[in-house]
């Protein structure tokens, strides 16, 4: 579908709303997530509910063949999924929160389908101390960073690295009745979340190319190894999670790998733009009122500052997407209040059109709606609360 069309399409859909609004165009979402299927190939993907912030959109995932439970990014959230119906949640990082851990130990729904992350002793001390007639269910978290040599490559996550480190933790989790070893996860940063194609820089797409065949070469072999200390102490792991958006071929791959993790790709990022071998398709997206035409070229939007968390640069910035041929300005770049934009297209917009952009990541656009307007074909088919529609506020 031509840029041109999608806009018309957008505008038709929505003619009668104000902006600003979100949207998620639901034939690109559904065709993202049967492409994500088809490139972990049988291999099961855990949706990343971080990357969605929508039950209405999680559950129409998880209704596919392929995508089986939820990734979620803190025990409060996971806590509420439980209570939603989500029956399957693994909390994606380690938590202090001792009010949700009591809650999680004092719920046997909850107990039964929340897994939370674990990396270090202190982790399951304060799990154990929260009490509670129910065992909790742990996941250890290893480290994925590649290190050659004195660099180090990819997320600061967890300290757990080498097959003698999980089996020591998968042992200190045994001596605690309080708790179940549940699985392992291991979520390799610099491969799934960097674009290997980063527009007009060849020499710096060659160089992530490298480091990511040898960081997935290093990973395959550690990660296997680690998998079979970890057995050795406890065989019956109920899985073995891995990847992202960004790696699923190859992490689906490794023998060792029993399911995957995906989100972002449903929604079609700009970050997901820098990629060789899939692209997905722009499924959501938000309008912004055009406010002022300040001149020739120039059109100003209101509000925009919707930024993407990471590192402080450019591809962090909302994109102007349609119509085509607009760009930020670099020097106000996108504002709270305003935002201006440039191009020859500019000139074709009056006051009261609307402007659609792209975010850079995926469900952080929904921290700044209460809602996504779902849209088929040329018209709306409902609407569905975000995580903040629902009034949840989880970081």
């Amino acid at each position: 579908m031509s840029a041109q069309d999608l806009r018309r399409r957008l505008d038709a859909a929505t003619a009668a709303l104000d902006p600003p609004l979100a949207v998620v165009e639901l034939g690109a979402f559904d065709a993202n997530a049967a492409d994500l299927v088809r490139r972990a190939a049988g291999t099961p993907i855990r949706v990343a509910s971080k990357s969605v912030r929508c039950i209405a959109l999680l559950r129409r995932v998880l209704e596919r063949p392929g995508f089986a439970g939820v990734l979620a990014f803190t025990l409060p959230e996971a806590l509420w999924l439980a209570q939603q119906g989500f029956d399957d949640v693994v909390v994606a990082y380690p938590t202090v929160d001792r009010g949700a851990l009591r809650t999680l130990r004092r719920d046997g729904r909850a107990a039964t389908a929340v897994t939370v992350m674990v990396d270090d002793v202190a982790h399951l001390d304060l799990v154990c101390a929260a009490g509670g007639e129910h065992r909790a269910k742990v996941c250890l978290d290893l480290d994925a960073s590649w290190r050659p040599g004195p660099l180090r490559i990819g997320a600061r996550r967890s300290p757990v690295r080498t097959p003698e480190q999980a089996a020591a933790l998968a042992r200190e989790v045994l001596r605690r009745p309080e708790l179940v070893l549940d699985g392992l996860m291991a979520y390799e940063a610099q491969i799934a979340g960097v674009g290997d194609r980063p527009p007009g820089h060849r020499v710096r797409g060659l160089a992530i190319r490298a480091m990511q065949r040898g960081s997935g070469r290093e990973l395959a072999g550690r990660r296997a190894a680690v998998v079979a200390a970890v057995r050795d102490v406890h065989p019956p792991l109920r899985f073995v999670n891995g990847g992202g958006t960004g790696s699923l071929e190859r992490t689906a791959a490794e023998d060792a790998v029993t399911e995957l993790a995906a989100g972002s790709g449903l929604y079609g990022p700009t970050l997901f733009d820098a990629y060789r071998a899939f692209r997905p398709r722009p499924a959501a997206l938000f309008a912004l009122p055009v406010v002022r035409r300040p001149g020739p070229g120039v059109a100003t939007v209101l509000g925009g500052g919707y930024l993407a968390s990471g590192p402080g640069a450019p591809d962090r910035l909302p994109a102007p997407a349609l119509p085509a041929g607009l760009r930020l300005d670099p020097q106000e770049g996108a504002g709270e209040v305003q935002t201006p934009v440039l191009g020859t297209a500019a000139d074709g917009l009056r006051i009261g059109d609307r402007v659609w952009f792209r975010h850079a990541k995926a469900g952080e656009l929904c921290e700044r709606f209460d809602r996504l307007h779902l849209v088929a074909g040329d018209e709306l088919a409902g609407e569905a609360p975000t995580y903040r529609g629902e009034g949840r506020t989880f970081l």
